[in-house]
């Protein structure tokens, strides 16, 4: 289980970068390697979503 919340950990700080550039330069790094909305691309974004998800599984578990 330590693997996939580490895996979860990535991908969210990935798309937390993501964000940020999108927020102060209008940049979109996925998209912008990957190909606007392609396969690939929503993907990781699906992927991104999933791990936020369950990071708020880990969250509940170190608020206790």
């Amino acid at each position: 289980m330590k693997v996939i919340y580490g895996i979860c950990l990535a991908l969210v700080i990935i798309g937390a970068i993501n964000w940020l550039l999108i927020g102060l330069f209008s940049f979109d790094l996925v998209a912008s390697i990957f190909g606007s909305m392609s396969m690939l691309s929503r993907i990781i974004y699906v992927l991104v979503g999933i791990s936020g998800i369950i990071s708020l599984g880990i969250y509940t578990v170190l608020k206790d």
